[in-house]
């Protein structure tokens, strides 16, 4: 991926809010002891091209309405030049989420190749987590697996939460779908051509565009939460998302003063769930 040089260490470095390199292992462990403090256990999805990690409650109820929670991008880049060995989050802040969520119906999904080793790492080419990010096996990898949960806990209807480029897949799975309930985002990168061009980096070959279906979201209720100084994924891009659509079908935005790529969403996420705040602009 050719970009201007050094300007994708800095994005890479915002989008993973940690200034040390913690191992593979680290990681894991870090998210493994996230989940398991809160009573939270492990799944390993087989979904087609990729073996998907979730987190789930253990003694979930059978509900109408499941949450599902997808990860960001995690750690595509560790400098300018070189692809992540691994992407599984530094911080994983969808996860954190899934474990606040004030319904207490919800479970947590990672993207491909996140959180899973020998075996499980199957089709784990970086292409996956950098240009591929959003291709469309990635997007029917992620769709299967959301089959899996929704099945597991006899669900009707879904809500998908998507952080940043788990923004982006949420959009494009919602986009397939007929029984998602609502559709929700935080910091989500949903118009990755203006995402590419801002940023000043090469186009995203071999991924789709959330902004390009449009008319398969336009009927599906949606919330897309923007940080007021995010400089990761603003509200300049979110609207970008929103201009695509007719003036009788535009999402609902709604920008937090304050915030950015990372603060302080986990702390106001349970408010923001129960009662989302005034919008600064439309």
């Amino acid at each position: 991926m050719h970009m201007k040089p050094g300007l994708f260490f800095v994005i890479s470095f915002c989008l993973s809010a940690c200034t040390e390199m913690p191992t593979v292992q680290d990681r894991h462990i870090a998210a493994e002891k996230v989940a398991y403090d809160a009573g939270w256990q492990r799944l390993n999805l087989d979904a087609g091209a990729f073996v998907l990690a979730a987190f789930v409650p253990p003694d979930l109820p059978r509900s109408d309405t499941l949450t599902i929670y997808i990860e960001g991008d995690g750690l595509a880049w560790v400098n300018s030049y070189t692809p992540s060995f691994d992407p599984t989050p530094r911080n994983p802040l969808a996860l954190k989420l899934a474990l606040d969520d004030p319904n207490h119906h919800a479970v947590y999904l990672a993207r491909p190749c996140q959180y899973v080793d020998a075996e499980d790492r199957k089709n784990c080419s970086t292409r996956y987590w950098t240009n591929e990010r959003f291709a469309p096996a990635v997007v029917a990898s992620i769709d299967r697996a959301i089959t899996q949960l929704k099945q597991r806990y006899g669900a009707l209807h879904l809500v998908l939460v998507g952080y940043s480029g788990g923004g982006a897949v949420a959009a494009l799975v919602a986009a397939r779908r007929h029984d998602i309930k609502k559709l929700i985002t935080v910091a989500g990168n949903l118009d990755t051509a203006a995402w590419t061009s801002q940023q000043q980096l090469s186009p995203l070959t071999g991924s789709l565009n959330p902004a390009d279906a449009w008319p398969q979201l336009a009927s599906v209720p949606q919330l897309h939460y923007a940080g007021e100084h995010d400089n990761v994924i603003g509200p300049v891009l979110t609207k970008s998302y929103q201009n695509r659509f007719p003036r009788e079908k535009l999402p609902e935005i709604v920008i937090i003063p304050g915030f950015d790529h990372y603060c302080c969403w986990i702390e106001a996420w349970p408010r923001l769930m129960t009662t989302p705040e005034v919008p600064l602009s439309k």
